[in-house]
């Protein structure tokens, strides 16, 4: 079995929103399936914190709003907002150091400090990467046949090696590490902030949503439900160490069936279909507040 998702590298940066319909009945262009437009009807607006967070993206104000279909959460059916004005978000940005105060300095959450958790096959660690030390295996699993036909990473170690350094060079808001069970290194992982990522212009992102992409490395480690107990840790990870976020997310192209079993095993719903730059995606999401139901 292989669990992956979309890198980040393959996120939107045209401002294209998917196409579809979401939960309410509102398509892409904002009409919904009575013919009217939903902001002729709701009085709509993002609240300021999480419009602060998407405007670091770009200190020159490139965030981009919501698409105009993704109005309504399908958990809550709890109403998304308006963006304020260009001016009133990089104020939000610039004013005192305002990620800091919202983020206690790192956007996961000092992810290195998360320690173990007890799984039924071991004792299962996220280690952030270190090129000097992790290169050569990861590089090796991205020219597994079977891996590379969804991370597009296969190659001379270089290519991953871009990957992976656009990661640790950036502002923390994806981490990559590996997966280590019982202290042997055997899967990739990615944590990212969802809602700081393009993936939230196709979905109705709330502030501090978790992202995940997984990959198993060795061959023996798929296809026994391994993928499926890793992740439901993992999940509970971050809604344990992380206590603003609601909701672990994920992305997987709708034509792994064995990624998206994993993710139904563990406690993740399908909530919907999105069109993503190079794959039709379903969106995978674990709730807070059902994860000792499901």
């Amino acid at each position: 079995m292989v669990v992956s998702g979309t890198r980040p590298s393959d996120a939107d940066t045209d401002g294209e929103d998917a196409d579809g319909v979401d939960a309410d009945g509102v398509d892409a262009d904002g009409v919904d399936a009575d013919g009217e437009d939903p902001e002729d009807t709701l009085d709509l607006h993002l609240p300021p914190e999480f419009l602060a967070l998407r405007a670091m993206e770009d200190a020159a104000d490139t965030a981009v709003p919501l698409a105009h279909g993704d109005l309504r959460d399908p958990v809550t059916d709890g109403d998304l907002r308006d963006p304020v004005t260009d001016g009133d978000r990089r104020d939000q940005v610039t004013d005192g150091g305002l990620r800091d105060r919202l983020t206690g300095g790192d956007l996961l959450d000092h992810l290195a400090d998360w320690g173990p958790a007890a799984t039924a096959a071991g004792e299962f660690r996220l280690l952030p990467v270190r090129l000097d030390r992790d290169l050569p295996l990861i590089s090796r699993w991205m020219n597994d046949p079977a891996v590379a036909a969804f991370w597009e990473l296969a190659g001379p170690a270089e290519v991953t090696e871009a990957h992976l350094a656009a990661q640790l060079g950036g502002d923390g808001r994806s981490v990559p590490c590996l997966g280590v069970l019982d202290g042997t290194p055997m899967s990739y992982w990615e944590l990212y902030r969802a809602d700081l990522d393009p993936l939230a212009r196709h979905y109705p992102a709330r502030l501090h949503d978790t992202g995940i992409h997984l990959l198993l490395g060795g061959v023996a480690d798929r296809g026994r439900g391994l993928g499926g107990t890793l992740l439901r840790a993992v999940a509970d990870l971050v809604l344990d160490r992380r206590p603003a976020c609601t909701r672990v997310v994920a992305e997987p192209d709708v034509r792994n069936v064995p990624s998206l079993a994993a993710f139904l095993a563990a406690g993740f719903r399908y909530s919907a279909e999105v069109d993503l730059p190079g794959k039709r995606a379903a969106l995978m999401v674990r709730d807070r507040s059902l994860r000792h139901l499901m």
